[in-house]
């Protein structure tokens, strides 16, 4: 006669739990959040990731509004290419104290070019190829790594073979080919030409299709260990389809590891392309990025140093943004991580 009694004192406390408490006011209760509830108040909980996208914005805006982009005016009155005297001998006209900028705040070159120009054009190109970096190998990192991890066997063995190919071939290397083959304008070829209107986005689309491996793999990992979870069969036997099965139920568990890595990448990315531009495959003149700029000025760094500090502060401020902005979303998307509290440990 105990047993039944048990039983019914559980069925009574849960259901004294589950009952909403009141208040003079009306009901209280814990609220029901959704997943994307969950992940935005978790970012927003990290500090230092949302300073990255502060910045990171500031910089999207600064760049892409200052000195126009594509059919858009902007409102700075020079160009990346217009040549004025020179001011100062060329020397920056940003105050602080009182706060002015002056008629060249970034100060100019040796033969008159206004660095702020530049130094926003070469945000621009060098944000545009990051995110086309970005887009391109996030896509086929997680069509490549899901399909080998879901399907296994020969699948597996094929995309994984090929993966190691595309992992041994040296990037800069293939870059250096194609800035050769698009710097041959002169004869008349439809790569030479697609590259001189075109070079930046060529340029990215051609890195995406270089750096998808990492991302690749760390999906296929994901999947061999969540295609042995219980909702994945439990999904097989309602009769669900692989397509919706990889879409509806496992991706969705393995986005944090997709986000966070394909953020960074594009760090990598805009690294990469900074390099390249630095040797010289990368974008080409009269067109300019944050790494032809810093190769362009090297020699000028004891005599003229702002024209290396401005892109190069650019870069870093680019570069840390996004690395804060990952592991916000490694924080936010991943159940695990809490928050360290110093004062309940040194409480208990």
């Amino acid at each position: 006669m105990s047993q039944p009694t048990q039983q019914s004192e559980l069925l009574a406390e849960q259901e004294a739990l589950a009952r909403p408490r009141t208040t003079g006011e009306g009901p209280v209760g814990p609220k029901g959040l959704s997943q994307g509830q969950i992940v935005r108040k978790r970012f927003l909980r990290h500090g230092g990731a949302v300073v990255g996208v502060s910045i990171l914005a500031a910089i999207l805006a600064l760049a892409f509004t200052s000195v126009g982009w594509g059919p858009f005016a902007g409102w700075w009155k020079y160009g990346h290419t217009d040549i004025t005297p020179l001011v100062h001998d060329g020397a920056p006209t940003l105050s602080l104290a009182p706060f002015r900028l002056g008629e060249h705040p970034f100060g100019q070159d040796r033969i008159g070019r206004d660095l702020f120009a530049m130094t926003m054009r070469g945000a621009q190109q060098s944000i545009t190829v990051m995110l086309v970096i970005g887009l391109i190998a996030g896509a086929i990192g997680v069509v490549v790594g899901a399909v080998a991890g879901y399907f296994r066997g020969w699948a597996d063995a094929v995309l994984m073979r090929l993966t190691d190919v595309v992992i041994i071939v040296p990037a800069l290397l293939l870059a250096a080919v194609l800035s050769a083959v698009a710097g041959r304008r002169d004869e008349g070829t439809w790569f030479g030409a697609v590259a001189g209107q075109h070079g930046v986005l060529l340029l990215g689309v051609f890195l995406g299709f270089v750096l998808w491996v990492g991302l690749a793999r760390l999906v296929r990992g994901e999947f061999l260990t969540l295609c042995e979870r219980e909702f994945v069969d439990a999904a097989r036997l309602s009769g669900a389809s692989s397509m919706r099965i990889i879409v509806r139920h496992i991706l969705p568990n393995a986005i944090g590891v997709v986000i966070v890595n394909v953020t960074l990448t594009m760090s990598s990315a805009i690294l990469l392309e900074t390099a390249l531009s630095y040797l010289g495959v990368g974008v080409k003149a009269p067109d300019t990025s944050l790494g032809l700029l810093i190769s362009q000025n090297q020699d000028a760094f004891s005599t003229r140093p702002w024209l290396f500090w401005w892109p190069g502060a650019f870069i870093v401020l680019i570069c840390l943004s996004i690395n804060v902005i990952g592991d916000g979303l490694r924080d936010a998307f991943d159940p695990r991580q809490r928050p360290f509290r110093a004062s309940a440990r040194s409480g208990r």
